[in-house]
């Protein structure tokens, strides 16, 4: 494995927009899985592809444990079918959970709306009133 192949924690906060402490939460979690050095980390590729895995998942609101079990699944070599079935029924269950979330949010959008009117109309109706 040549340097190109590793990058240090820096590089990989640079790389990925995340702090240190992220990386280091991440590896207790056993989600990445860096080469040490002493007490340097160095990030391998399939650190990176990892990284970016999980960054995706959690923007998608994924738990971290889905994350792993998903991530642990994979096969070098072999066949991935397993981890992919399994990360499309994870995504979604996660879009139907965020579907929901969504029409909740309509309604308490629309709810809200009419309150606000309603409390424009009575603030005007004081303003007037004080005239």
């Amino acid at each position: 494995m040549t340097d190109e192949d590793t990058m240090t924690i820096r590089a990989m906060c640079e790389a990925f927009d995340v702090t240190p402490r992220t990386l280091r939460f991440y590896e207790s979690k056993e989600l990445l899985f860096p080469i040490r050095k002493g007490v340097q980390r160095l990030f391998t590729r399939a650190d990176r592809a990892r990284l970016k895995l999980i960054l995706r998942g959690k923007r998608f609101g994924l738990s971290l444990e889905d994350i792993r079990q998903i991530l642990a699944m994979y096969n070098r070599g072999g066949s991935n079918e397993a981890q992919l079935i399994r990360a499309y029924e994870v995504a979604q269950a996660r879009l139907r959970q965020m579907e929901s979330q969504r029409a909740e949010l309509d309604v308490a959008i629309a709810e809200l709306k009419v309150e606000l009117a309603a409390g424009a109309e009575t603030i005007a109706g004081f303003r007037r009133a004080a005239e």
